[in-house]
């Protein structure tokens, strides 16, 4: 007997990478599917929070279709949730982009700044610090390389006093990696993961790392 495949919803907010995150978790296992709808987003095994391009524009569409809401009921719940690329950084608590701070969804402290790097933006491969006990990079070779497009990124991540959500631990998994200075790369933290890197343009890595993502929602 088969197992289930889990039902993943890659929220359509206006964001672009829309096809390719859906092709590659169908590759890796899942029944995928692109839709802004409020319902099928909350009742998904997992829902994946994409995003290219600026901070600010991300957020005015995550917010225009509620995604900020309905990020913050699934986690209520301990329903899995990633984000990719800019979908990681609108998690964080604010981006600055050309002298504007625009608030976050603020789901982790921090804030996602420029990089501070002679050629930007970082564009090609890159290998990830792996944290202990990461679930995401299980069984994925240490000098594994990822595909990154980015010049934004969080450097740090402030403790945090107390927990947010059901499920969450005192303070998360954090994978990094360097272009110019060191940046948050990976944050697994309970339900919460989310990569600043493109799983769905890594290649063999990224397959794995989605297949890693879709076991914990089993």
């Amino acid at each position: 007997m088969t197992s289930r495949r889990p039902s993943v919803v890659v929220l359509d907010y206006g964001s672009g990478n829309l096809r390719s995150a859906q092709r590659a978790l169908q590759r890796a296992g899942a029944e995928a599917e692109v839709t802004a709808d409020t319902d099928a987003a909350l009742g998904a095994d997992g829902l994946v929070v994409p995003g290219v391009g600026a901070f600010a524009a991300c957020m005015a569409g995550l917010r225009a279709v509620g995604g900020d809401q309905v990020i913050a009921k699934r986690l209520a719940g301990a329903r899995p949730v990633l984000g990719i690329c800019v979908g990681m950084q609108v998690l964080f608590e604010a981006g600055d982009e050309h002298g504007e701070r625009t608030a976050g969804v603020g789901c982790w402290p921090g804030i996602v700044q420029r990089l501070t790097a002679p050629v930007l933006p970082h564009m090609g491969w890159n290998v990830v610090t792996r944290p202990a006990g990461s679930r995401l990079l299980a069984g994925i070779d240490e000098n594994a390389m990822f595909y990154f497009v980015h010049s934004y990124a969080a450097t740090t991540m402030p403790a945090r006093s107390a927990t947010a959500w059901a499920g969450q631990p005192e303070q998360p998994l954090i994978g990094w990696a360097e272009h110019g200075e060191d940046f948050i790369a990976l944050v697994e933290d309970g339900p919460l993961m989310a990569t600043q890197f493109h799983p769905e343009k890594s290649s063999d890595a990224g397959a794995a790392l989605l297949a890693n993502w879709l076991e914990t929602l089993r």
